[in-house]
């Protein structure tokens, strides 16, 4: 590997990994990256390490499978700055986001950067996510995946922009046109919906790429930690709403139904949503499925639902 490749120079694409207490999980990433197949363009890798160093500087400093530069910023300071860290380091023509818990098969490279051999866009894969065994995983978890893809995949163009988020790629011309990531995004999520519409208002089209679909090890494993993100996303979108009103998205308040009521009621419950989560997880076990599915639903709807009326509260679960 050349000294050039390493500061990465000459490289092809680069991909941006933002990561936070990732040690026990960029093993696995970094294993992946080196089984790229033969012929894929060169490519860095910029490993942004988000204000706390449990070793993952020193196992990017040891890799020398693949050219990995790392960025350790000095304080905890956010997905999003992590992530405009490494684009702004990035050297390469095609920019590639890959989250610290993805696992990218050996075409993932050379996909991405085909992708953008015929004009300017934003290309996304889905994650495929894959659950360790809990009660919230079989009864709501992986339905509730395959149903996203499925719908996404059946969304019209103009609205792809929505699914932007942690396996996706850009030019660096792109990057340059459209700007940064938006650092007023703190809490946990819609920072990429945001960039995704930002691409869509530039003019720049944003595709969902099939072949780019890549296992996900998700963290969101239960009830508790699932309705805890839908809370802060739920804060997140107040956000997104006030700096793009024109978005056209669909309304927060869902309409009225009698699920919806049940919804709206146990929003206004003033018990933290991560709690009534941790409550559910407990009961799952001894519930039929049906049942399980249902009251996995609600506190998710409700905490999302929860955290929009009430973003304050939202993070201090944070």
């Amino acid at each position: 590997m050349s000294d050039d490749l390493i500061r990465g120079n000459g490289a092809e694409a680069s991909i941006i990994v933002p990561t936070y207490r990732g040690v026990e999980r960029l093993p696995c990433l970094l294993d992946a990256l080196a089984a790229q197949q033969r012929g894929t363009p060169a490519f860095e890798v910029i490993l942004v390490i988000d204000g706390v160093d449990d070793g993952s500087a020193a196992l990017a400093e040891a890799e020398r499978r693949v050219a990995v530069r790392h960025i350790l910023l000095p304080q905890n300071q956010g997905r999003v700055a992590a992530l405009n860290a490494g684009f702004d380091a990035a050297q390469g023509r095609v920019l590639i986001r890959c989250d610290d818990d993805l696992v990218p098969a050996p075409d993932y490279v050379a996909q991405h950067v085909a992708a953008h051999a015929s004009g300017e866009r934003g290309v996304i894969g889905l994650y495929r996510n894959e659950f360790r065994h809990t009660a919230y995983a079989t009864v709501y978890g992986r339905d509730a995946d395959e149903r996203f893809r499925r719908d996404a995949y059946a969304t019209p163009s103009d609205r792809t922009w929505r699914f932007w988020a942690g396996n996706c790629s850009i030019t660096r011309d792109t990057w340059k046109r459209v700007g940064p990531y938006d650092p007023e995004y703190r809490l946990y999520g819609w920072e990429d919906v945001d960039y995704g519409y930002r691409l869509h208002e530039a003019g720049v089209p944003v595709q969902l790429a099939p072949e780019l679909e890549t296992p996900h090890r998700v963290a969101a494993v239960t009830t508790e930690i699932r309705a805890r993100r839908a809370s802060h996303s739920g804060a997140a979108r107040r956000i997104f709403e006030r700096k793009h009103p024109e978005a056209g998205l669909p309304g927060a308040v869902p309409p009225w139904s009698l699920w919806n009521g049940m919804v709206r009621a146990l929003s206004r419950v003033p018990i933290p949503s991560d709690r009534r989560g941790a409550a559910v997880d407990r009961v799952l076990p001894h519930l039929p499925a049906a049942v399980g599915r249902k009251l996995v639903a609600l506190s998710v709807e409700s905490a999302a639902l929860a955290g929009y009326r009430r973003p304050r509260k939202a993070e201090e679960v944070f």
